[in-house]
């Protein structure tokens, strides 16, 4: 789960980071309120995602009246393909420097990773173009963490001036307890940014935590959750406890497996140059309990997506057999009765194969189409949804 800024901020000054959290406006009235409060103050859209300066979300208001003029401006803007929706009026401050630094999880090493720069700030990209060494990457090993010691390994190697060093130290390892205790997988700031007075604050922050452990772990970051700003597709598959991701396609994709279901976006893409163009619609990994109330379930949210004109259903019996899978197709497709109107293409393979395939035989649905191999699947259910886009 992605955090919008204030919301990150909330985390970053419950761990003790040195952050000024602003007051929240849904309506322009609001942030008038708050600038009347604040006094001269910076709106700023809040979407999850960056760029937000660049594309207009963030304006100077020197009175009221501007944050206002700016509230209503931003409110309802695009950035990004996201709607803003509310706005954080956050209090101006006078910046001397403009710092990076983050903590994410590097896989690929299995280690979390520390980057930072004292050239960057919202800049940082350019940067880390132009001047590579600028920007810092610090390993660090998830079983010793991120101690005084480790703040001050960090701190020398961005090299953080001497006036802000000490408090560098102390954000440093304020920003790791996000990180760790929070469980995370990104924490970003920027702007970290010395203010006049050689202060040094956080005045951004991005956040993205582990929804694994928050269902368990963290009740509280239930709270995070803004329905209005979610997809009500992956919305509905959240609820339903699905693994599913909504993409830009028209191919709806069912698979058991991460890895399979990866493998099939890449063969519905290729299959579908052949097709129009066509594209998987989306990532639905049902797991190892395919019965019929989950393929249910998983073909509800991807039949009620408009985009998607046809449905490839690839599964790999293993733990769940085939026959199973194929019973809870018939199920599912019970289950739904007429809402279910776009074709299935299911391609069966591994343990008991051939029951699997007799129970689709003898069911003889109109929409469900059986091919054995998962490229000849693919290219039958690129050839429908095309069919289908075409006399949409």
């Amino acid at each position: 789960m992605d955090l919008m800024e204030y919301q990150a901020k909330e985390l970053f000054a419950k761990h003790g980071v040195h952050v000024t959290l602003g007051i929240v406006a849904t309506t322009p009235a609001e942030a008038r309120a708050a600038a009347e409060e604040l006094g001269v103050v910076v709106v700023k859209a809040q979407v999850k995602a960056g760029g937000r300066g660049k594309a207009g979300g963030v304006k100077l208001a020197k009175t009221p009246d501007e944050a206002e003029q700016h509230a209503e401006a931003i409110l309802g803007m695009q950035i990004k393909g996201l709607t803003v929706n509310r706005v954080l009026i956050a209090p101006a401050a006078s910046i001397e420097e403009e710092y990076y630094f983050s903590f994410l999880l590097d896989r690929s090493n299995r280690q979390y990773l520390c980057i930072a720069s004292v050239e960057g700030g919202v800049e940082i990209e350019e940067v880390a173009k132009t001047n590579p060494d600028a920007v810092k990457q610090i390993a660090i090993d998830p079983g010793a963490g991120v101690d005084e010691a480790k703040a001050r390994e960090i701190a020398t190697e961005a090299k953080f001036p001497e006036p802000v060093f000490e408090q560098a130290v102390t954000m440093i390892q304020a920003l790791y307890k996000v990180y760790v205790e929070e469980d995370a997988t990104l924490v970003e700031v920027n702007p970290l940014a010395r203010l006049s007075g050689d202060v040094l604050e956080a005045l951004d922050g991005k956040v993205s935590l582990d929804d694994n452990a928050s269902e368990f772990r963290h009740p509280d970051h239930e709270a995070f959750v803004i329905r209005d700003e979610e997809d009500p597709l992956e919305a509905k598959a959240k609820d339903k406890g699905l693994n599913y991701v909504k993409l830009d396609g028209q191919v709806g994709i069912i698979g058991n497996g991460a890895g399979l279901v990866m493998s099939t976006l890449d063969v519905v893409a290729y299959a579908g140059e052949a097709h129009g163009g066509v594209k998987p619609a989306n990532f639905l990994d049902i797991g190892g309990g395919a019965n019929a109330q989950v393929m249910a379930d998983g073909l509800d949210v991807i039949l009620h997506d408009p985009q998607v004109k046809s449905v490839f259903v690839n599964v790999f019996g293993g733990i769940t057999a085939c026959d199973e899978v194929a019973n809870g197709i018939k199920g599912a497709l019970e289950i739904l009765g007429d809402e279910a109107t776009k074709p299935l293409v299911v391609r069966l393979d591994g343990n008991n194969v051939a029951e699997g395939r007799r129970i689709l035989d003898e069911l003889n649905h109109p929409l469900v189409t059986q091919v054995d191999t998962m490229d000849g699947a693919a290219d039958k259910a690129a050839e429908l949804a095309n069919l289908n886009q075409q006399s949409a």
